[in-house]
């Protein structure tokens, strides 16, 4: 009778440790999916890249953190933005990935922007490394998010577009020769912050999202196409796919805020045995497991 009771107090106290690990690991799951990239006071973990200027060369202050805001502002540029476009690059890549912020487009263009890039900002992303970026590339090997506010009441101006500067993507089935493809998003107007997010999964389906609702798809990012200059030959081999790279903010002579910015790695063990096991992941990287 004793041993019984031994058995059954030893079921027990496995089954409870069991319910115990499954609601630690369920709790480290839900508080760990999404990570903040950018932690409100500096860009310490950002990379810039401005055309005509060397990777690192944050010219006049144009990337600057302000009320836990990154702002894109062009007040040390004179008379005359002179095709400066720069971005701001995440150091870390990303594959699979879910990526969500909040920007609102402000102010005045800086003098001698052209006439496109008014009210007209974005993020990229598969972008090439910016340190492989030469001096004189105005915009990186990538795929963009274009992020727009409306000109004019009343006249409709989609955000949330796809550009492809040095590169192409699939829409309905096919390669789309169109360097940029508006999304199905309404206009906004003013200086509001609107949400954007963007889900990429490694060179299969990217999907754009503003204010949650889902404005555009498309698949098969690759290298190709033009509208990038003055990079290494060596870097752009065009029909390569596109399966990984870093993230952009972009500056094209109009200013812009970003905020809450935030990321969920969707690549990583999918072993269920794992201690770093995620039941949000949808690729797998075995080589990332532990035990």
């Amino acid at each position: 009778m004793i041993k019984l009771i031994k058995v059954a107090l030893s079921v027990i106290i496995c089954i409870l440790f069991c319910q115990c690990t499954t609601t630690k690991r369920a709790a480290i799951q839900k508080t760990d999916a999404w990570e903040s990239i950018f932690n409100g006071t500096d860009i310490d973990d950002w990379t810039t890249k401005i055309y005509h200027y060397e990777t690192g060369d944050n010219f006049g202050e144009t990337f600057r953190v302000e009320d836990s805001i990154i702002k894109i502002r062009y007040d040390q540029y004179g008379n005359h933005f002179n095709d400066r476009f720069g971005h701001l690059y995440y150091n870390k890549p990303y594959s699979y990935f879910h990526l969500k912020l909040e920007y609102r487009i402000v102010g005045d263009v800086c003098p001698g922007t052209p006439g496109y890039a008014y009210k007209n900002s974005g993020i990229m992303y598969h972008s090439q490394d910016p340190r492989s970026m030469l001096k004189e590339q105005d915009w990186p090997i990538s795929v963009e998010m274009q992020l727009l506010a409306g000109l004019t009441k009343n006249k409709e101006r989609s955000t949330g577009n796809m550009c492809s500067p040095g590169t192409d993507i699939e829409y309905n089935g096919k390669i789309d020769p169109r360097h940029c493809i508006n999304s199905s998003s309404k206009t906004y107007y003013g200086d509001q912050w609107v949400s954007a997010e963007l889900i990429v999964m490694g060179d299969s389906i990217v999907k754009h999202i503003i204010n949650g609702e889902q404005v555009m798809q498309y698949s098969k990012p690759q290298i190709g196409g033009g509208t990038a200059n003055g990079f290494d030959p060596k870097i752009k081999i065009d029909g390569t796919s596109l399966t990984q790279g870093f993230i952009a903010l972009q500056s094209e002579g109009q200013p812009i805020d970003f905020k809450n910015i935030k990321i969920k790695n969707l690549k990583g063990c999918m072993n269920p045995k794992a201690k770093n096991y995620r039941d949000y992941y949808i690729k797998n990287d075995e080589e990332s497991c532990e035990f």
